[in-house]
């Protein structure tokens, strides 16, 4: 009992009240940085101590491998050494070895190490394409389903109600994974989640082997309970039984893998499910500043809609440090050149470089920083994903460029052309809506971009200097393996924490992504903001450009940075290039903000743009042109023996339908008309609606 008075010290009330309460069941609400590693292993530890439970009766499971070993190092430093800390995975594999023959009188079948190689067989017996990427995309989706313990026969339906946008038809996905599903049983294999599947069911249907494993495991503690899946759920059902010796802790507004399965909603309905459970709310931060808290609280206060479980507010509990930083640059590369410089400068004040974080969205804009550290001469590491120039589409590319020269394929508009060719290895002209397809698309739209920065500023660069160009980025983007500045998604980011956190990119149609088209998704968005401040210990700065690398700019901050950026902050004033355009007596076309031309509104999304009116507003569109545009489209795509959307997209081809426009200079100002197109196509479109007019 003298290990008792440690156990407690150093604990807030808050974390003494969720250690020190009796066996039944717990939920320990815990904000980002308020020390709840601390108390579930404080907590475990002392009802071992107590004598309340064996510490071999204990099973305690979180998500990852990483946090399960940090669990199993404090429990052993706190006298607790032979509790279960795993993860759900590791701890049903290990019940399964134990139960799988008892149940089925037969050896238990091996975990297979190559789920993709049997992915491939199943979609390849369908005529499916089995490339890397679109295997990748199936087994992801199939993933999901196994995890929401949806069935290939139920998929189509399911799918079709969580708003899923798999990579094909929803009847061929599910004949894939029904595929996958024989090919796996032929062979006698398991998957991860066959592992919790499997000890789920024979939990459930052997009360004899149910009984012996309850009689072993008696206490039950889930960390990150907002992450966990239904299949999850009904593995820890499954474990508990009628009992309720169980804790969880989570923290609803940091649930940012619902595309995985994940739900809150067993974190919050926790109280109802168990009326009777001690639940203790977790507020005191520890990692970050008051400032940093600050403002973590005004990005998780704005949400719509806030469930009981998700009202925490954060109080900072370290002194005091630099207000959050807002930015804003003219394009990416600015941005990205300045964030450089601010790191640098941080180095020099003392912070090491392994303390300092650029996080964004998605790891398609890694490639801008790669280049912007690169060029400082700060070394940097990659978390959670390859670098720029070793994804499997830019490498697919880049030998496509190759390709190109050697055939000697004209290039007089080069971003163009480059466009054209990425066509062949599966660029579209429209973003596919998200998943792994959305980043291969933001990785190689990321290559045309550049393409169009080069001409910027060398106007008659070709094919083979774009190349070398490349080249010459690809190979500075090696530094040597030393521990540097960290670059990471947000999703990657999870978990973590920096003394100081960049959070770059952020604008519409990147935070929230351009395909969070429901107030679900949007706040989800918003929780990967919370996410990402929350990662700062102490130095804080957001940002975000108007234009990619050279282009126009018209691109707006990220919606919820609205009630954060003060009202006298320089990032809420014109920027330096806006007043520069205000001064002009007549601003070019090509500076301009895009405005609607029914309303006067400035267009922000790429969809309005193309069109030149906001989407709400009434459309004028000339039907019998459309039809008309689209058969001369179709004509011409088959002549060049090109997609129909290479020559105009269908987007464009609709602004023309509406605008009408009956010269070239008219023409011109709709997006997605540029030079190369006018010279190819001009004069045919024009012709077509002169000629209706007439």
């Amino acid at each position: 009992m003298a290990e008792l008075p440690r156990l407690l010290e150093g604990l807030d009330p808050e974390q003494r009240e969720a250690v020190a309460a009796l066996r039944g069941p717990v939920c320990v609400l815990a904000g980002a940085g308020t020390g709840k590693t601390r108390t579930i292993t404080h907590r475990i530890a002392y009802l071992v101590q107590r004598g309340l439970v064996a510490p071999q009766q204990v099973l305690a499971v979180t998500f990852t491998a990483r946090a399960a070993g940090e669990m199993r190092t404090r429990l052993r430093g706190l006298g607790a050494g032979g509790v279960q800390a795993q993860t759900f995975h590791a701890a049903a594999f290990r019940q399964l070895r134990y139960f799988w023959p008892r149940m089925h009188d037969m050896p238990m079948w091996q975990l297979t190490d190559n789920k993709f190689r049997l992915v491939v067989t199943a979609v390849n017996k369908l005529g499916m394409s089995t490339e890397k990427e679109d295997v990748r995309d199936v087994a992801s989706e199939i993933e999901w389903a196994k995890s929401s313990m949806i069935s290939p026969e139920q998929y189509p339906s399911a799918a079709d109600a969580a708003g899923r946008e798999p990579p094909v038809a929803p009847t061929l996905l599910a004949r894939a994974f029904a595929a996958y599903e024989q090919v796996k049983s032929r062979a006698q294999l398991l998957d991860f989640d066959d592992l919790l599947l499997h000890i789920a069911a024979i939990l459930e249907d052997s009360q004899e082997l149910a009984e012996e494993f309850r009689s072993q495991y008696r206490s039950f503690v889930v960390d990150e309970y907002q992450d966990v899946n239904p299949l999850q759920q009904r593995v820890l059902d499954a474990w508990v039984g009628n009992r309720d010796d169980l804790t969880v802790v989570g923290d609803a507004n940091q649930t940012i893998y619902s595309f995985a399965g994940a739900a809150p909603k067993w974190l919050i309905g926790f109280p109802r499910r168990y009326p009777e459970a001690t639940l203790v709310r977790l507020e005191r931060d520890y990692r970050s500043t008051p400032q940093v808290v600050d403002l973590a609280n005004q990005v998780i206060g704005a949400a719509r809609e806030r469930p009981a479980g998700t009202r925490l507010k954060l109080i900072g509990q370290r002194p005091d440090g630099p207000r959050p930083d807002f930015a804003e640059y003219d394009d990416e590369t600015e941005e990205a050149e300045a964030i450089a410089r601010k790191i640098a400068q941080l180095a020099k004040r003392g912070v090491p470089l392994s303390e300092i974080a650029i996080l964004f969205r998605i790891n398609a804009q890694s490639e801008v920083y790669e280049k912007a550290l690169s060029e400082a001469e700060i070394p940097y590491q990659v978390r959670g994903g390859e670098r720029f120039f070793a994804r499997a589409e830019i490498r697919k590319a880049m030998s496509t460029l190759r390709t190109a020269i050697a055939r000697d394929v004209a290039a007089d508009d080069l971003p163009g052309a480059v466009r054209e060719l990425l066509v062949e290895v599966g660029l579209t002209e429209e973003p596919p809506a998200g998943g792994s397809a959305r980043e291969r698309w933001e990785s190689m739209i990321s290559l045309v971009e550049l393409a169009e920065e080069l001409v910027g500023q060398v106007p008659d660069a070709d094919l083979a200097r774009y190349v070398a160009e490349l080249d010459a980025r690809a190979e500075s983007q090696h530094p040597p393996t030393v521990e540097g500045v960290t670059l990471a998604s947000l999703h990657a980011a999870k978990g973590l924490e920096w003394d100081a956190v960049f959070l770059a990119g952020l604008v519409e149609g990147t935070l929230p992504i351009q395909h969070a088209d429901t107030d679900a998704a949007v706040e989800e968005e918003r929780r990967l903001l919370y996410v990402g401040v929350t990662r700062a210990r102490e130095h804080l700065h957001l940002s975000w450009a108007l234009a990619r690398a050279g282009g126009r700019r018209f691109r707006r901050r990220s919606r919820f940075l609205y009630s954060l950026v003060p009202d006298e902050h320089p990032a809420a004033l014109p920027t330096k290039a806006k007043m520069r355009e205000q001064q002009q007596i007549k601003p070019s076309k090509q500076q301009a903000k895009p405005k609607c031309r029914v309303c006067e509104a400035a267009l922000a999304g790429t969809m309005d743009i193309k069109l030149g009116r906001c989407r709400d507003c009434p459309s004028d569109l000339d039907e019998d042109l459309l039809s008309a545009l689209r058969a001369w489209r179709s004509e011409r795509a088959r002549q060049l023996k090109v997609p129909a959307y290479v020559v105009f997209t269908d987007a464009t081809l609709t602004a023309i339908a509406e605008q009408r426009p009956t010269d070239v200079p008219a023409l011109v100002e709709i997006s997605g008309v540029g030079a190369a197109k006018i010279q190819k196509f001009g004069e045919d479109v024009l012709t077509l609606i002169n000629g209706r007019q007439n």
